[in-house]
């Protein structure tokens, strides 16, 4: 009879935490304001519930966002668990392309995080986009980030820690947009062919965001030096600003891995951020992989998404002053 009434009171005691939790989860989602991008961490209303999704499957999703229905796929991993937080990566695909492709491409899913694939709307060229691009939609896709993650944190046991976000190409540079806007509740950054276009508006993140960078240097659609005219900046000069932002030495460690492929990282950068810029000589404006994906049927050098999902390990949301 003790050792039950031991665990009947470590039952109770679990119950009460579960309760005060989901309380104070659902009033800190309930009084988030609407059409107003949060950009600090939301405890998840999600955990301990049962989740909607079959775990392993990926769902078609919905979100209203500024007046408008978004939507975005989900993939919920194998092995989720509602009663332990979970990592969540966003996965941008890039111009004129789709959420399905994107999860094609990048392939989150095999990974132990939960996967979701926004799709962008379609821009002044009819084709689809992602804010940052001088061709995108004027909906505010910052916003539908916003909507979407309290969503999710919801309805899933997410981890606030370490939410993160990727992209292709214009969702490259979107994902380099939510960098400077969204810092306070992404985790880390990782674009893969940015396209980095200068949009006027500044980059004032409210920390230091840790940002991981794919680029290869025979890109034509976004290329390596830049493009003064379609005010592009050079990709060296990009990864320079964030240096300088995030308090990094000035010089990056240069590291040559061999088959065309050198890593740069700039050491010192404030609160535990790094930044570091993968170089692939001869590579075109593909998301990098060594066997053949939907962007070129000829292998690379090396793989991309097991760098992104080993950086976004290494650098969770860390508590600190804004």
């Amino acid at each position: 009879m003790p050792g039950r009434r031991r665990v009947v009171g470590r039952l109770a005691v679990a119950a009460a935490m579960a309760a005060g939790l989901l309380a104070a989860c659902s009033s800190a989602a309930t009084a988030s304001p609407p059409d107003r991008v949060l950009d600090f961490a939301l405890p998840s209303a999600g955990c301990l519930r049962p989740p909607a999704v079959t775990p392993g499957a990926t769902v078609p999703g919905k979100v209203v966002s500024g007046g408008i229905e978004r939507t975005y796929l989900l993939h919920v991993p194998q092995g989720y668990q509602p009663h332990r937080p979970t990592s969540l990566i966003l996965s941008f695909h890039g111009h004129k392309r789709t959420s399905a492709y994107q999860e094609s491409l990048s392939g989150f899913d095999s990974g132990d995080s939960i996967a979701v694939y926004p799709q962008g709307l379609a821009g002044t060229d009819g084709e689809t986009a992602w804010t940052g691009a001088p061709y995108s939609n004027r909906a505010d896709d910052v916003l539908f980030v916003s909507d979407l993650l309290n969503q999710l944190q919801q309805q899933l046991c997410v981890d606030p820690a370490r939410i993160h976000a990727a992209g292709k190409s214009n969702g490259g540079g979107f994902t380099g947009v939510l960098a400077c806007r969204m810092s306070g509740r992404i985790a880390s950054f990782a674009p893969v062919s940015g396209a980095f276009y200068d949009v006027g508006a500044g980059c004032s993140p409210t920390r230091p965001a840790p940002i991981l960078d794919f680029h290869g240097t025979a890109d034509q659609t976004i290329p390596y030096a830049g493009n003064a005219e379609r005010k592009l900046p050079s990709i060296p000069d990009w990864m320079a600003a964030w240096a300088r932002r995030d308090g990094c030495a000035a010089t990056p460690v240069v590291r040559d891995l061999g088959k065309g492929v050198s890593v740069s990282t700039w050491p010192g950068c404030a609160r535990g951020a790094k930044v570091e810029h993968y170089r692939l000589e001869g590579l075109g404006h593909v998301w990098p992989s060594t066997k053949p994906n939907l962007d070129s049927d000829k292998p690379t050098a090396m793989d991309a998404t097991p760098v992104i999902e080993r950086f976004f390990a290494e650098h969770p949301l860390r508590p600190g002053p804004r």
